[in-house]
């Protein structure tokens, strides 16, 4: 009995890790330029060199590895971002900005799902998004 939730956990953990992997070759697909002309591409540039390294650092692990590895990196970045952001000025408000960005990349993994689901016609297997209606 306890086998079969760990066989049942492992393979949910192995599809959201699929769902994982998709969603960040199908980021990385729009690939930000090798040399920054402004502000902006510079920081798709940062935000592509991370989703990159998260991808590559999980695809060197064993796959019984790869999802644990997987949910430890957000709070890596959270770490790091808070770090950057507390040496900004207060007046900047960057905690709320670090929030924003968290959840506009929350939402981006969702609206990828949604993009992806209108591209398929069955959606056998797949792993639903977030319920944010609890």
């Amino acid at each position: 009995m306890c086998g079969d939730m760990d066989d049942d956990e492992s393979e949910i953990e192995e599809r959201l890790y699929a769902r994982f992997r998709a969603h960040a070759q199908t980021l990385l697909a729009e690939a930000a330029p090798q040399e920054p002309a402004d502000l902006n591409q510079y920081l798709d540039k940062l935000f592509s060199d991370g989703l990159s390294r998260s991808v590559r650092d999980g695809e060197q692990v064993d796959a019984a590895q790869r999802y644990e590895r997987l949910a430890m990196q957000p709070l890596v970045f959270a770490r790091l971002a808070g770090f950057l952001a507390g040496h900004l000025a207060l007046s900047e408000d960057p905690l709320r900005k670090v929030i924003e960005a968290m959840m506009m990349g929350y939402g981006e993994a969702e609206a990828l799902d949604h993009a992806q689901a209108n591209d398929h016609d069955h959606h056998h297997g797949d792993v639903p998004a977030h319920d944010h209606h609890h």
